[in-house]
């Protein structure tokens, strides 16, 4: 067939500052997903979008392309609302795992289609299969059953679900076009848009662990999303979270996990209890149900019952052992103090190179592996106790992770301050 376009002639636009138009855009959308526009057209033409940018007409025409390039979901025959929430990834950021049995107990279903980690950032899937049995695979009856009856799934996405933005991904990656807003946008909401669900809310993190190092890049980011499910009929609001420091006391697969359990029984730290709250008080608004309140959901147990109902649904057995790893190290505080500062990017890259992390897709991860922290920034510190304890299966990866762990931490006098910022730093909703 005779194509409509011309790459050379799109790249060119962008290149010179222009405008793509709708038409254009549809159409190298498709013709890359198609292969006939070549790696290297498209690898030219996200460079030129990194260095022009594009504006929010132009961003919602390409991301509508990457949606109509697979299939889209349907949660329309269920007999309640829908909400899922979508985190930009960081460290110790286990949210999803309380997050999604918690609305599901308030009345709102919540499909929560989730991916794997790659390098410092953990992913849901990954910490869900140190659960014995647990099963990420389902498919779309199965996941639609598991909607109605139990309320919630956290599950991998098919990969019917925009299969330009998966070409795409692995393009940015190495061709250094990773941080273009438009495209960063446009990757993540193809794949929530085609999700199907009804309200959206993202928790768009800020901080060394995070993608996104500053308020200003990572507001524009969430600015950006927002209008764009909002352009697409989708309830969207967005929270910036502090990723500074990170969330909770664990990083790593089962010792999230069992974090988790002790936040869905009452207990479990702070921060990780008041951002599950936050973000269910968002989803449950986006839906239509800001009259109740999560908080009473977990006190009496209703979204642990729901937890246990959604980890059996998938094979998984919610009373087992989980594993634990074979050695441990303990990294002691240097000096009586004032912890006031732990760097979330170095724990995150210390947990994954003791085996809780991949470099590749390919990589196997291991279960126990990961870092527990004993103390957060603001807590009070004796020398020669405990700051952190590493844990892995494979002993040999302790000295590179104590290297990741140079300089991570910082202890003042006492009576001394973090310089924190809190932890739900702004909304951004239209």
């Amino acid at each position: 067939m005779s194509e409509r376009f011309d790459a050379v002639e799109v790249i060119r636009t962008k290149r010179d500052k222009g405008r793509l138009s709708d038409e254009q855009i549809a159409w190298v959308i498709d013709a890359y997903t198609r292969g006939v526009v070549a790696d290297e057209q498209m690898s030219a033409l996200a460079m030129a979008i990194l260095l022009n940018g594009m504006d929010r007409a132009e961003i919602s025409r390409w991301t509508a392309a990457m949606i109509a390039s697979g299939e889209r979901m349907d949660f329309s025959g269920l007999s309640r609302p829908t909400a899922d929430k979508h985190s930009t990834g960081g460290v110790g950021d286990k949210i999803t795992l309380p997050l999604a049995p918690l609305v599901a107990a308030c009345g709102v279903a919540v499909p929560q289609l989730s991916g794997r980690g790659l390098g410092h950032t953990g992913g849901t899937l990954d910490k869900l299969e140190s659960i014995p049995g647990w099963q990420a695979s389902l498919s779309n009856e199965d996941m639609m059953r598991q909607l109605e009856e139990v309320g919630a799934v956290i599950c991998a996405a098919g990969s019917g679900l925009a299969p330009a933005d998966k070409k795409l991904y692995a393009l940015r990656d190495v061709t250094g076009t990773v941080e273009a807003i438009p495209l960063i946008a446009s990757s993540i909401m193809s794949k929530k848009i085609a999700e199907g669900t009804g309200a959206l809310v993202l928790d768009v993190k800020v901080g060394s662990g995070a993608f996104m190092k500053d308020v200003d890049s990572a507001k524009e980011l969430a600015e950006t999303m927002v209008g764009l499910g909002t352009d697409a009929g989708v309830t969207t609001v967005a929270l910036l979270t502090n990723m500074q420091v990170p969330l909770g006391l664990t990083a790593g697969n089962a010792l999230e996990v069992r974090e988790s359990v002790e936040v869905l029984e009452g207990g479990g730290p702070e921060d990780v209890v008041e951002l599950t709250i936050e973000l269910a008080r968002e989803m449950l608004k986006a839906a239509g149900k800001e009259d109740i309140d999560p908080a009473d959901a977990l006190a009496d147990g209703r979204a642990m019952d729901v937890w246990r109902a959604m980890i059996s649904a998938q094979g998984g057995d919610p009373d087992a052992e989980l594993p634990t790893a074979k050695e441990t190290h303990d990294v002691l505080a240097p000096a009586d103090g004032l912890l006031t500062q732990l760097d979330a990017y170095q724990v995150g890259l210390a947990a994954w190179r003791l085996g809780a992390g991949r470099a590749r897709k390919e990589d196997p991860v291991q279960a126990a592996a990961g870092v527990v922290m004993h103390a957060k920034p603001g807590a009070t510190v004796r020398s020669g106790e405990p700051l952190l304890t590493l844990h892995t299966d494979t002993p040999e990866r302790f000295e590179r992770a104590l290297e990741a762990l140079d300089g991570a931490f910082t202890i003042g006098p006492e009576g001394s301050r973090p310089d924190l910022l809190p932890l739900v730093i702004d909304r951004v909703a239209e």
